[in-house]
């Protein structure tokens, strides 16, 4: 559904996030290792998602990665996504930008109640969410 670069902004987040928690930063090399990604590709999906204000970068010594505990739970699925994908979860599912209501595409009414809820679980879904369930081992990031 997501482009890679989008799938491993996620899997990154999740990951700093969980060792920030446990008081660590996060090095590019670790982070690319963790998340199976070439490191110059993860260079640029972490400088995205520092850009976009969901993680933090530290340089020098003791530097690294790593996400503010109190924004945990301000932090939400669709920021990540709209980083690297662009508003895809507001558009028609044709990628028609003039689909709406007045002016449906052929598939608009079908899909328009599933992007609801899509956007819903985005919207409501925190890093935190996403993070605990991994901490916790109920859930399971390829990492």
């Amino acid at each position: 559904m997501f482009s890679k670069a989008c799938e491993y902004a996620i899997r990154s987040s999740i990951y700093i996030a969980s060792q920030s928690l446990a008081g660590n930063r996060v090095s590019l090399a670790d982070v690319s290792e963790k998340i199976e990604s070439p490191e110059a590709f993860t260079a640029k999906i972490l400088q995205k998602l520092v850009r976009s204000h969901i993680i933090k970068s530290a340089k020098g010594p003791g530097g690294g990665f790593e996400v503010d505990e109190n924004m945990l739970d301000s932090i939400k699925l669709c920021q990540i996504v709209e980083a690297f994908e662009g508003d895809v979860l507001n558009r028609c599912s044709l990628g028609l930008s003039e689909c709406s209501d007045m002016q449906p595409c052929p598939f608009h009414s079908k899909y328009k109640p599933v992007k609801e809820k899509l956007l819903d679980i985005f919207e409501n879904t925190s890093l935190n969410d996403l993070m605990q369930g991994f901490q916790d081992g109920q859930t399971f990031l390829k990492i």
